[in-house]
Order: C-alpha cells, then sequence, then structure tokens
C-alpha cells in the first residue's frame, strides 16, 4: 500500500487505518507508519512538514486530506449513467462492460434506475426490446440475460465475417 499523489487520498487513508486496526496498533506507531506508505510527491510533503507540527495521527490525517484534496474521487451521481451511451458500432459486449464499471462507481444505485439507463442507451434493438418486456430488471437478471444477447451478436458476427471471405480455390 503506497500513495504517491495519482489515487484518492481519502482511500489511502482508509486502507490505512483500516490495517492499523487490525494490527491494534495505538496512535504513536500509526504517526511512524503512515510515512512509510508515502512515495514520490507524497513523501515530500510529509518530509517538509514543519517540526513539530504532527502531534497526533488525527494532525497526520487532517493535513494529508488538505494538502491533498484535488486528488479526492468526486461522488458519481446515477445521472451519470445518461452519460454511457453506446457508440454507433460497438459491440454490446464493450459497452456492457463501461456501463458495469460505470455502475460500480455509483453509490446508491437502484436496479431501477440502472435498467433505465442501460435501455435507453443501448443499441441493440433486441436486447432493448426485450428489456422494456418487464417495468424493472434487477441488475442481476439484466447479467443474465445480457450473455444471450452479446452471444448472439458475436456469433452473428463470426457468422458474417465468414460470409465475406473468399472461399480458398480447389488444388489443382
Amino acid at each position: 500500500m503506497r500513495y504517491d499523489r495519482t489515487k484518492d487520498p481519502q482511500e489511502h487513508l482508509t486502507a490505512f487505518e483500516a490495517r492499523m486496526n487490525l494490527e491494534g496498533v495505538g496512535d504513536a506507531v500509526r504517526c511512524r507508519a503512515f510515512p512509510v506508505t508515502l512515495v514520490g510527491p507524497a513523501i515530500r510533503w510529509f518530509n517538509a512538514l514543519p517540526q513539530g507540527s504532527i502531534t497526533t495521527f488525527t494532525d497526520i490525517s487532517q493535513s494529508f486530506l488538505a494538502w491533498f484534496t484535488t486528488r479526492i474521487a468526486k461522488a458519481k451521481r446515477p445521472i451519470n449513467l445518461l452519460g454511457v451511451t453506446q457508440k454507433h458500432g460497438e459491440p454490446t459486449r464493450k459497452f456492457f462492460d463501461r456501463f458495469n464499471d460505470e455502475c460500480l462507481e455509483i453509490d446508491g444505485l437502484t436496479d431501477s434506475v440502472a435498467s433505465l439507463c442501460l435501455t435507453n442507451n443501448l443499441l441493440n434493438k433486441d436486447f432493448r426490446k426485450h428489456l422494456t418486456t418487464k417495468p424493472v430488471w434487477t441488475m442481476q437478471e439484466i447479467q443474465s440475460v445480457a450473455k444471450e444477447y452479446i452471444n448472439d451478436e458475436e456469433v452473428s458476427q463470426v457468422v458474417a465475417a465468414n460470409k465475406w471471405q473468399p472461399s480458398n480455390p480447389s488444388a489443382r
């Protein structure tokens, strides 16, 4: 577990505190152990702290978060899913993977909102039509149905590609 300023400092701090809680260590050990997790610009920041400015781990935590606050991940809202649309010519599998990745970033996302956004942004007409047969799908149900449509699409692409390949002339 290393922090180099490129990730969310809150996540790093949370992971560090979880590890320290697991080890059952106190404030003094946390203060000595935290700098070991820092590299690059982060350790330079720590080394530049004024002498005596840190007396508790709370001091380090607050200072760390204040300094690296621009790297704190911004919360994503369900409305963000409306921006995840299937591009023309994009395979359904690739779109569905991007959509699922975005869903994982959204706290409190309900199945009904995810289902609605997926249906709205999907170009695969057969899959979209199937999703409209029921008012609300759970994401687990959608995953199961998606497998069928994605497999059908991929098989159709292979078959179509094989039709357009010139057949091998017979050997004379």
